[in-house]
């Protein structure tokens, strides 16, 4: 029997469960680059190099074992230009008897790939995605019969499963979560070290100039592109963050500055998300960092969580509730999405400041991406939908079934609180004490209500008032909801005015 093995572009893991058992006398691996999948969403420029010079070199490396590979690029003559059009071109090609896949990372995809059966005449294996800490089947007996599905609940369970950061049945330091512990502001005079970058080789050159030729229109700079786009680079970049900055990870790991565009963060994300690096080996660097003595607990238990806890957490759900969760829009949230999610044109500096480093980058730090644009969408009643797009579109990291969790749920409260136990919403004091983004702004923390008034504080309070009746149940808002109860109806009544203002701008597409 040949075997058709397809190799997705964030499948790029020689352990990946669609190589298991590959014969290299009879199967073929293909690989192809399709318009279909670098234009359904209009993908920041960086994303599409990093994906496509990333296949190139997994394709090379393959090569190099013996092992037949049959690579489409982009611009090939004939290609189609879809995934099933391609597979159904390399049957022909290959004669072979039955396609061999591991599942994809998107609901869309799986339910493409489950019609080629009947599509192609041929069978078609999906194979399950074994990268991961935890299977779906686990997450789902993890989220049997639970009302809650939280994930501190779960996280705790994977420690004990893993061992990681545990003494017998106790978590190491007496304490699962050193979260509290991790949310210092930057240091005025505290500088990072520089981050590596990696000189583009002449294949990324090559994808360098086929995506300024063919995605001109597309969000983001490809000036000082400098991610890895092969496993050892990408090994070497978590070799450099468990060195230089895993030990100031846990103290700033919340922290934002203008022109700081990576900090203490791994920036490892990317190439966890297209199989350059597996959850388990970035872990274990980091839990050997905290054993020797060269980064403290706090920082490696907050690094672990996200990986283990939040990234798996996030996985499980989106398998466990698609395609329906992505429907839900619990705050009734319609506005559009403003243009200056695209072109930073806004008085608001954090606001600038963070697309302005994604259009660099393809990239933002989790608070950046939460607290700054996630917060401002969801006080401003941004649709889901559009936000979504925007994330999936923006960031190097995107996938859906990591970035629609993390928006729908944590950043914009559109499932009503399944995955977060409130409203991530927040006025401009917060964003003053984590970030200098508010010094030099044209608007002031300080001030509440105004010309000079920053937009998240009355449009926090606005938010309240907006949503009050589904939210004021909620026992993590009675704080908020007695402040706002102890205003003045002058108060109250001047943030209504203000609010009206600001958004009545923003619909108009007015600076603001």
């Amino acid at each position: 029997m040949r075997n058709l093995r397809l190799v997705l572009g964030d499948q790029l893991s020689r352990a990946v469960s669609a190589l298991d058992g590959l014969d290299a006398t009879r199967d073929v691996v293909l690989m192809v680059e399709v318009h279909e999948e670098t234009t359904y969403v209009r993908h920041h420029r960086q994303k599409i190099v990093l994906i496509l010079s990333a296949m190139r070199h997994f394709a090379a490396m393959l090569r190099a074992e013996g092992i037949p590979v049959d690579y489409v690029r982009l611009n090939a003559q004939d290609n189609t230009g879809s995934l099933g059009g391609e597979v159904r071109r390399a049957l022909s090609r290959h004669a072979a008897d039955r396609v061999i896949v591991t599942a994809p990372g998107e609901w869309r995809v799986l339910a493409m790939m489950q019609g080629w059966k009947e599509a192609l005449g041929i069978p078609v294996e999906i194979r399950e995605d074994a990268r991961f800490l935890c299977t779906q089947e686990r997450f789902r007996r993890w989220a049997q019969g639970r009302k809650s599905l939280r994930m501190e609940f779960f996280y705790r369970e994977m420690r004990r499963e893993t061992g990681w950061l545990m003494h017998g049945s106790e978590p190491e330091g007496g304490r699962w979560n050193y979260d509290s512990d991790n949310r210092k502001a930057l240091p005025e005079n505290l500088r990072t070290p520089p981050r590596r970058r990696f000189p583009p080789d002449a294949v990324t050159a090559a994808v360098l100039d086929l995506v300024r030729e063919r995605c001109g229109e597309h969000f983001g700079d490809l000036d000082g592109f400098g991610w890895a786009v092969t496993r050892e680079d990408a090994l070497a970049a978590l070799g450099e963050f468990v060195d230089r900055f895993l030990p100031g990870f846990g103290d700033y790991q919340d922290a934002m500055r203008d022109g700081g565009d990576f900090l203490f963060h791994s920036v490892l994300s990317p190439y966890l998300n297209i199989g350059l690096l597996a959850p388990r080996e970035v872990c274990e660097s980091a839990l050997d960092a905290w054993r020797e003595g060269r980064a403290p607990l706090a920082a490696v238990e907050g690094f672990v969580r996200q990986i283990l806890g939040w990234r798996e957490y996030v996985r499980g759900l989106y398998w466990l509730l698609m395609p329906e969760y992505a429907d839900s829009n619990f705050l009734d949230a319609q506005r559009p999405l403003p243009a200056f999610y695209w072109t930073g044109e806004t008085r608001m500096r954090c606001v600038r400041a963070t697309v302005e480093a994604t259009r660099r980058n393809a990239y933002a730090h989790h608070i950046q991406r939460l607290m700054i644009t996630g917060n401002f969408a969801l006080l401003t009643g941004i649709s889901p939908a559009e936000v979504e797009a925007w994330y999936l579109a923006v960031y190097a990291d995107a996938f859906e079934w990591v970035e629609l969790p993390n928006t729908h749920g944590m950043a914009l409260h559109a499932d009503g609180g399944l995955l977060g136990s409130k409203p991530y919403a927040a006025s401009g004091a917060y964003i003053d004490r984590m970030s200098d983004y508010c010094a030099g702004c044209a608007y002031s923390p300080k001030t509440k209500l105004g010309e000079r008034a920053c937009p998240f504080n009355f449009l926090y309070w606005n938010f309240l008032m907006d949503n009050r009746e589904r939210l004021a149940a909620n026992p993590r808002m009675a704080m908020p909801y007695r402040t706002l109860d102890r205003m003045s109806g002058e108060r109250r009544d001047a943030i209504r005015r203000d609010s009206a203002a600001f958004l009545a701008a923003l619909d108009a597409d007015r600076m603001v």
